[in-house]
């Protein structure tokens, strides 16, 4: 019996602690258990009421503050080095989402199920059908190349069709389109031009028009817009320097508040000096976005015992006096981007965004609309990238033969190739998540998240492509149908903060600020030394942030050791989707316990501990991915193919968040915690495999058949038909091959086993027919097919270079 009463108690205090209970409501359940369970519990009835003491000092406020909250809060506030201003700000920029409950370590899968996938208006599908499909007609991605521009019938046609006023509300002439449809458009402009791509994002992401659509004054909204909305004004916004790029706080450009002339008049304003370097539209922007560093040093803003105001955001013409403008840069894609320098540059106060007031205020403003370009503009990019390189190369490794069989039957192929499908799927969906998000507010970690990881998938998915395609690929030349999406990959990895930093410092970083339940709050309250206010404040907190952890921790061990079979999932989850759904709340769990073990040992530490957080990072925003890859399924028109794609896709992401995980522990500090808490994350040993040998072959041999898969992305690109194009001449190869593909495949096996003689094709066909292998017709069709397939091949040649 003592044994049973044992087992009984620690069943209720799990049962307390995984159901998260009320501390007041625990302790009486736990009293009740206590009184029943002593009285079987024999000689260890002690242990029992050791705990419900332990409890008790926790409900009993004045000395639970004495004996815990004091000497916890003055262990912190000496270990915690102080909040600044600016980082309180970059904090508190923008909202939490879905990721936050991924961070919990207990997702609310009944709101995960309620989040519905982002539409298209009727006015979003109709630009997309009809102005984007005419915009990518008009660019010939090779000339851009020679002519290191866009010629003007393709710029006149971007500023008249309102391609620069995607996001300005129609009031001012824009269209006002949601999250999702500037991703659409972008990535459909991209999938036909990186350079027209990156022109037409940058007004509608990182610049003047987002900055004055949430903080310009009435008199600067009605100044600016209608013209930026029209494509009359051309933007760029000055923020990098050649000592400032992922460290925009840095920013060595400084405005100082003085008197001087403008426009014949005596009036405040601010002398600027400034040296940007790396500015898109720049060399032809007519309206110039600024971020400096503002000094007050006489106090004229009206406040004498403050002087240094901090980052701030002007705007100004691009001819105004001082401002030298118009050179360019070279960044191997021929986007327009070049410097700006301005020297002793006199404008009014009121060109600060916003006016006097916002004065200061200019990183919040750049935090929160870094966010669009991060989580719109560069993913859509990338998801471009991986969505053609699917289509291309699944078309070309069957085209492409050696030794006698097609490329992408071989098995080392098949592992590049099956990574290029699974990508371009987790691309897809994480777009439709993240756009999502952005629709419902501006949720930071999660476009941190969206802009690493696609750009990384880009990254790989293109390095596939070129080892697939190969010298193909290498050639330069209006043939050449992977080289501008691999010249354009640095471009993507590097602009909106570089991709190392972005990983080792954002996710995490602004993820357990802003993602854990207390941490932030607890954090404040630390600011406040000596503060009794502050310390009654830490105590609740820490409070329920001790139920968290011991929470998260019970769930840890269920999960391990029962595998979380029997782990909550959605009501919409299938067969499918519920061993995926039980596998994340396991990954939650280890992720919310393993942050909490780096949080409450390592500290302020945890800031220099860069590989540490990054690989938290990565648990996070695996987790993050798979959900995506699933309410994508769950709403996509359901098929053999698109499961097998989410299927690889998902072992993927677990894999590479187990991986993760444990690299993390493995290298933790404290050795012994390291391996204490591998253990309880997994008990039964390595859960996640990653996809197996099997599933890699058939998905590198359905990349190369048509499926609904193929269908879907073929959809949110521009796939031309021309066959003088470099895409649409692999795709009407590919076509023209699935037509006649049973009588290729007979014939070549039949010429292969000496059944067709012959030394070239032709004298094979002939044969072939005469021996009535194929008929007359099947020749002609062969024939034809034949000589498409060989132009496919070839690369450009030139007379000189």
């Amino acid at each position: 019996m003592m044994f049973v009463a044992l087992i009984l108690f620690i069943a209720v205090v799990t049962a307390l602690l995984y159901y998260r209970v009320s501390l007041f409501a625990g302790s009486v359940a736990l009293l009740a258990a206590t009184f029943v369970l002593s009285l079987f519990a024999g000689s260890m009835w002690w242990l029992f009421w050791l705990v419900l003491a332990g409890v008790a000092v926790l409900n009993y406020g004045p000395l639970r503050l004495t004996l815990l909250t004091r000497p916890v809060y003055g262990m912190l506030q000496k270990a915690m080095p102080p909040m600044s201003d600016t980082e309180r700000e970059a904090l508190e920029a923008g909202t939490t989402w879905w990721e936050k409950d991924l961070f919990s370590g207990h997702p609310d899968w009944a709101r995960f199920q309620a989040i519905q996938p982002p539409t298209l208006s009727e006015a979003e599908q109709s630009f997309l059908d009809n102005e984007v499909e005419t915009l990518c007609a008009m660019i010939d991605e090779w000339e851009v190349y020679q002519q290191h521009d866009l010629n003007e019938a393709t710029w006149a046609y971007l500023k008249e069709q309102g391609f620069f006023g995607l996001i300005i509300p129609e009031e001012f002439g824009g269209r006002d389109f949601s999250p999702y449809a500037q991703s659409r458009i972008m990535s459909k402009i991209a999938s036909r031009s990186i350079t027209g791509a990156v022109t037409a994002m940058v007004p509608n992401s990182l610049g003047p028009g987002e900055l004055l659509m949430k903080y310009g004054t009435e008199e600067q909204k009605q100044r600016w817009l209608p013209g930026l909305a029209k494509g009359e004004e051309i933007p760029c916004f000055g923020l990098t320097g050649p000592e400032v790029g992922s460290d925009a706080g840095a920013i060595p450009d400084t405005g100082v508040v003085c008197r001087g002339q403008f426009e014949g008049e005596e009036v405040v304003g601010l002398r600027l000096n400034f040296r940007k370097r790396w500015i898109t539209l720049a060399p032809i922007a007519t309206v110039v976005g600024l971020a400096f560093k503002l000094r007050d040093p006489d106090g004229l803003l009206g406040d004498p015992d403050k002087t240094d105001y901090g980052i701030t955001c002007a705007l100004l013409p691009a001819d105004t006096d001082g401002v030298q403008i118009g050179t360019r840069h070279n960044p191997g894609t021929p986007f327009m981007n070049g410097p700006i320098i301005g020297r002793d540059v006199f404008i009014p106060l009121d060109w600060i965004i916003g006016g006097p007031e916002m004065a200061g205020r200019g990183w919040r403003m750049l935090i929160e609309c870094l966010g669009v370009g991060r989580g719109i503009s560069l993913p859509s990019l990338a998801t471009a990238s991986g969505e053609m390189n699917y289509l291309m190369v699944g078309a070309y490794s069957r085209i492409r033969r050696q030794f006698n069989m097609e490329v992408g039957k071989f098995e080392g192929v098949q592992e590049a190739t099956a990574d290029i499908a699974a990508s371009a799927v987790t691309l897809e969906a994480m777009r439709e998540l993240v756009t999502r998000g952005l629709q419902d507010g501006a949720p930071s970690v999660v476009t941190a998240m969206a802009k690493y990881h696609a750009t990384e998938l880009m990254r790989t998915s293109v390095n596939h492509g070129m080892d697939v395609v190969s010298g193909r690929a290498i050639q330069m030349g209006p043939r050449n149908f992977m080289a501008f999406a691999y010249r354009g990959v640095p471009v993507a990895i590097t602009v909106e903060g570089a991709n190392i930093l972005t990983r080792s410092l954002m996710i995490f970083g602004q993820g357990a600020m802003r993602c854990h339940p207390y941490l932030f709050d607890e954090m404040q309250t630390l600011q406040e030394a000596g503060s009794e206010a502050g310390l009654r404040a830490f105590d609740g907190l820490l409070l329920r942030h001790l139920g968290h952890i011991f929470s998260n921790i019970t769930r840890l061990k269920l999960f391990g050791f029962t595998a979380s079979r029997f782990s909550p999932v959605p009501a919409s989850a299938d067969d499918f989707s519920r061993r995926w759904y039980q596998h994340l709340n396991h990954m939650s769990a280890a992720l919310a316990v393993c942050a909490d073990i780096a949080l409450g040992v390592l500290g302020g530490e945890l800031k220099r501990r860069e590989m540490l957080s990054a690989r938290l990072g990565d648990v996070h925003s695996q987790l993050f991915i798979a959900c995506s890859l699933l309410k994508f399924r769950e709403h996509e028109k359901r098929s053999e193919a698109l499961d097998l794609h989410i299927d690889v896709a998902m072992a993927l992401a677990l894999f590479r968040a187990q991986t993760a995980l444990l690299a993390y522990l493995e290298n933790f500090p404290v050795r012994f915690l390291g391996a204490t808490f591998r253990l309880a994350c997994f008990p039964l040993g390595r859960i996640h495999k990653g996809p197996s040998d099997e599933q890699l072959r058939r998905l590198g041999n359905l990349i190369m058949e048509p499926n609904p898969v193929r269908e879907l992305l073929a959809s949110r690109i521009y796939l031309p038909q021309d066959a003088e194009d470099a895409v649409g001449r692999v795709e009407r190869t590919y076509q023209t091959l699935l037509q006649v593909d049973d009588t290729w495949q007979r014939f070549l096996k039949a010429w292969g086993r000496g059944e067709v003689n012959g030394e070239d094709m032709d004298s094979a066909l002939a044969d072939a027919v005469s021996r009535e292998v194929i008929s007359e017709e099947a020749a002609a069709g062969i024939r034809q097919y034949d000589a498409m397939r060989f132009d496919c091949l070839l690369t450009d040649d030139f007379d000189s270079l």
